[in-house]
């Protein structure tokens, strides 16, 4: 064999190396993000017993799907999904219609001081949660709200992040367009409607995933303003599954009760991760 041969041999060796590293570090990455996910569901259709045990048994040997139905007895979960259904979507659709008017305004209409308006906007995002968490429940509770669906709805509808993630999509827009639109009459709801909203519709569906998200897996502020477990939502729903008479914690009851509240939202995901994706590369390359 000439040396020719060995030089191919190195070549299409480095090529395939460069080529599967990638893959092989996302495979990695992939296991390890999904690992938690797979225990959780492995523990719970796995005995209490099993559980416990020590060394850990990796798969169970008795699977118990009893233990969604336990669970789902255990704690009134039809309650629990309504409540997170109904201030999810709630919260959600008014924080896209705020942000969505607010990024339009300070894109596309002139008013004096709007840029520093725009930078106090922004500043609310690096006051604590914490710190909002008082004054916001002595306000509910002069309104009346405490243990209220308004409670639960209207102090998250207001919220930065939304706004400052449009702004910059909105800014990505050609301006012609804008242009075009007040030479021909239209208004400014008109030009957000009819042209900015259908541009930018995988942004949209993208800030409003992720606000659905933050809803659906907040467990402090619900906490705090509501009292009776006819409120509570998922996130809450899940400590009634803890504990037991004996003191001990019923693992495989609370992962199973996981499970209740992670597959809405991975569900949610898979049917709408192209607008997600798309939403969320959207502003890397100016339109």
């Amino acid at each position: 064999m000439g040396s020719g041969f060995w030089h191919n041999l190195r070549y299409n060796w480095r090529s395939g190396v460069e080529a599967a590293w990638p893959f092989a570090l996302l495979t990695l990455i992939a296991i390890v993000l999904g690992m938690p996910f797979f225990w959780m569901l492995i523990t719970s259709v796995k005995p209490l017993s099993e559980i416990i045990i020590y060394p850990p048994r990796f798969l169970p040997q008795d699977v118990r799907l009893e233990n969604y139905v336990e669970a789902w007895n255990a704690a009134p979960f039809d309650r629990f999904y309504i409540n997170s259904i109904v201030t999810g979507v709630a919260t959600t659709l008014l924080q896209v219609i705020f942000a969505l008017f607010m990024a339009y305004a300070f894109v596309f209409i002139n008013f004096p001081k709007k840029d520093l308006l725009f930078l106090a906007v922004l500043a609310t995002m690096m006051i604590p949660i914490e710190m909002k968490l008082v004054p916001n429940y002595l306000l509910l509770k002069k309104l009346g709200w405490v243990n209220t669906y308004w409670a639960l709805i209207i102090p998250p509808a207001a919220h930065a992040f939304p706004v400052f993630v449009l702004y910059q999509g909105f800014k990505t827009l050609p301006i012609e367009l804008m242009d075009a639109a007040k030479v021909d009459g239209a208004t400014h709801t008109q030009t957000l409607l009819r042209i900015v909203t259908p541009m930018t519709r995988p942004l949209l569906a993208a800030v409003a995933l992720v606000s659905f998200v933050g809803r659906w897996n907040d467990y402090l502020w619900p906490l705090i303003v509501t009292n009776t477990v006819a409120m509570r939502t998922l996130p809450i729903g899940l400590a009634y599954l803890k504990d037991t008479q004996e003191g001990g914690n019923r693992w495989n009851l609370l992962m199973a009760g996981s499970v209740f509240v992670i597959v809405p939202i991975l569900i949610l995901f898979v049917f709408t991760q192209k607008q997600f994706v798309e939403g969320i590369t959207s502003g890397a390359v100016k339109g």
